[in-house]
């Protein structure tokens, strides 16, 4: 391996072979070129125009500089996730895999190609005092469902755990414990012992009498770790988040790496090719059933395990596929199969320490995986290329440029446009000036008035609009809530008309969760609708204030509507409720009951119990949160319209001989060329909607 094909991590004792680590990001180049692209009209943009159009200019760019995409690795504990994770950043080792952790820690990994400006650091987020609360009085979400069932035994349990894990976090913290809440940490280093203290939490860590003051010292009551990578690997920033296993005794990883989900575009899911989609395995699929199948990939790792790759694994992906449909999972999710195993032994140039099972395997996957092209890669490419990790960061790289990545470039493109638009209306203002007295100055008062009155009227409207869209979509919600507790008693009743009340009767909680997720789809879709006619509306208004405001020629002027939010998928119907669960208290709970007017009712009323917090989050996060975006998109674009026009104004109103004295008319055709070729690659970038299409 070439010494400049080498780096240390921090800690100075790990060589990394950063030459697969770049060839593997290579599929992410053609989006970068994209990124390139608009940077560069834009930047153009910011030369020939006014100091207020290179100041727009500069926002813009900063805004596109700033793109993050983001990655969420989902997966059960043991599945391989954060090995996989620690390849995918070129850092084996870095984070704790080989521990099970009893935590709930998400840990964002956020990488950026710009070194030297902030170095490596890291920051631990602490839990605060409500959120430790309502852990340990109510037992997180399993202390809750037990507690309402009443399965007193399942509670006793869940609090004896509980008490357990207090004690355990005070003896470590000592009189720190209540001062540490709602606090956070920051170092301006990290490695891999700082981060087990803050993450990693082992059952076995330490003893009933031990009180370490390193590994696992803080992990109780961490909520969040934020790592910040100098990556220059990376062409762009862009982060990996890590979470917990979903699988845990109080489901506080499940409620956290579903707000991890909903903050990412993209999701991997981890599975063990020894147990791809177990039963343990639905919680999963219910959190993966509600993204859209381009946002997901399903990532079968371990297969370095195996002893007939060839043969098995085929059989794996047809199981995964079966399993998928039968439990309205996202059939159409790409799945790649790997090893993270074989990855970071690629990268750390350590393939000389492979056990012989593992070598057996991955000769065996070779002859079908690489299809003839081994001969034309050195042994450390050929197992870089088998680990599966490659293809994992060509599907990412497909997955930003078609969602979020596109989005940003269009939205950036969109707001270039009508920067360049601005710009050129201040050149053709600068002509008029020089070639005619007779011309009016434009009163400022005018157009601030009038862009107050459009920005009145706008807000209106899209309150308006959004008050009809949310009661339509609350109106949908409690009907579907209402059908399907229905449905569900009346499923019961007949059970237990047929066989009584010694069978256990369980119900699927699929058909709730399908009947939410298309009311969702329906607000998706209207909330869309609303923004978009609110912004074509007051776009359209705005664009006749520069036609009367400059008489600027109605054929010529084109003026960019913003487009609508991006609506993150409800990533909450997939929330564990009573109806998942088949374990033991469920049992006691209906051996419990007597008469058939009992199970009816305690089962309602368990059942709306649990679901009506989904409910009401669907109606006020979800609805919250896309009506604030909304909002905001709305008042960015008035905002630098707002600054636009009034340069303009500035200009009109300016004394001819301070224009010429400034340079302001100098060069008129070549701006003209250059805006010209800045129009055509911003252009190249905007995606139109049907209803702009109409407009």
């Amino acid at each position: 391996m070439n010494a400049e094909n080498r780096i240390a991590a921090q800690n100075g004792e790990v060589q990394i072979n950063t030459a697969l680590l770049r060839a593997g990001l290579s599929s992410l180049q053609p989006f970068v070129k994209k990124l390139t692209d608009v940077d560069l009209a834009i930047s153009a943009i910011a030369e020939v125009g006014d100091k207020t159009s290179a100041r727009s200019a500069r926002k813009l760019q900063r805004q596109l500089q700033r793109f993050e995409p983001s990655l969420t690795m989902i997966g059960q504990v043991k599945a391989g996730k954060t090995s996989l994770v620690n390849a995918l950043i070129g850092w084996p080792d870095l984070l704790p895999a080989d521990v099970n952790p009893w935590t709930s820690v998400v840990t964002s990994i956020h990488m950026t190609p710009n070194v030297g400006i902030g170095g490596n650091r890291s920051s631990f987020q602490f839990f605060d005092d409500e959120e430790w609360t309502r852990l340990l009085d109510r037992g997180g979400r399993i202390g809750e469902l037990a507690g309402r069932s009443g399965a007193e035994e399942e509670h006793a349990k869940v609090a004896k755990q509980l008490e357990e894990m207090r004690q355990k976090s005070k003896r470590r913290l000592g009189d720190k414990f209540e001062m540490l809440m709602g606090q956070e940490h920051k170092y301006g280093y990290f490695d891999s012992e700082l981060i087990e203290r803050y993450v990693c939490l082992g059952d076995d860590f330490e003893s009933d009498t031990e009180t370490s003051t390193k590994q696992g010292r803080f992990a109780d009551i961490t909520k969040a770790a934020e790592l910040f990578m100098e990556r220059k690997e990376f062409p762009f920033d862009f982060c990996v988040r890590d979470t917990p296993g979903v699988n845990d005794t109080f489901m506080m990883r499940e409620q956290i790496t579903i707000r991890a989900i909903r903050e990412s575009r993209m999701c991997v899911v981890v599975l063990s090719a020894h147990q791809a989609l177990s039963t343990v395995d639905m919680a999963l699929i219910r959190l993966i059933s509600n993204l859209p199948s381009r946002e997901v990939t399903i990532f079968v790792n371990r297969i370095d395990e195996l002893s007939d790759p060839q043969a098995q694994i085929p059989e794996i992906e047809a199981s995964i596929r079966k399993t998928l449909r039968e439990h309205q999972g996202p059939v159409d999710a790409e799945i790649i199969f790997g090893s993270a195993y074989w990855a970071n032994h690629a990268l750390l140039g350590q393939l000389d320490t492979l056990s012989d099972d593992s070598r057996a395997a991955m000769f065996n996957w070779a002859e079908v995986a690489l299809e003839g092209t081994a001969d034309e890669m050195s042994v450390d490419e050929l197992v870089w290329a088998l680990s599966g990790v490659p293809d994992l960061v060509s599907r990412v790289a497909n997955s930003v440029a078609e969602g979020a990545g596109e989005e940003a470039l269009n939205r950036c493109a969109k707001n270039g446009l009508n920067l360049l638009q601005g710009v050129s209306t201040g050149e053709k203002i600068v002509s008029m000036r020089t070639t005619s007295d007779d011309v009016q100055p434009i009163e400022k008062t005018a157009i601030p008035d009038e862009l107050h009155r459009i920005e009145t009227e706008a807000k209106a409207a899209f309150n308006r609009e959004f008050d009809a869209v949310i009661e339509n979509f609350n109106n949908r919600l409690d009907r579907s809530h209402k059908s399907f507790l229905d449905r569900a008693t009346a499923t019961l009743i007949n059970n237990l008309e047929r066989y009584g009340e010694t069978d256990v009767w369980q119900y699927d909680a699929t058909g709730l969760r399908v009947l939410l997720r298309s009311a969702f789809q329906v607000f998706s879709r209207n909330a869309n609708k609303a923004c978009l006619k609110v912004y074509l509306d007051t776009t359209a208004q705005i664009r006749e204030v520069y036609l009367r405001a400059f008489e600027v020629p109605d054929g010529g002027f084109q003026l960019e509507a913003p487009p609508p939010p991006h609506i993150a998928a409800p990533v909450l119907l997939g929330q564990t409720i009573a109806l998942d669960l088949s374990s033991s208290w469920w049992s006691r709970w209906w051996r419990r009951r007597k008469g058939y007017d009992s199970f009816a009712s305690a089962f309602a009323e368990i059942i709306k119990a649990e679901t009506d917090p989904i409910i009401a989050s669907m109606k006020m996060d979800h609805v919250n949160a896309v009506r604030s975006d909304g909002a905001r998109i709305l008042d960015e674009f008035i905002g630098a319209q707002r600054e636009i026009l009034l340069g303009l104004a500035e200009r009109a109103s300016t004394r001819l001989d301070d224009l010429q004295a400034v340079g302001a008319s100098d060069n008129t055709k070549a701006k003209t060329a250059v805006l010209a070729k800045a129009r055509a690659t911003l252009e190249t970038y905007v995606r139109r909607t049907d209803e702009e299409e109409a407009a």
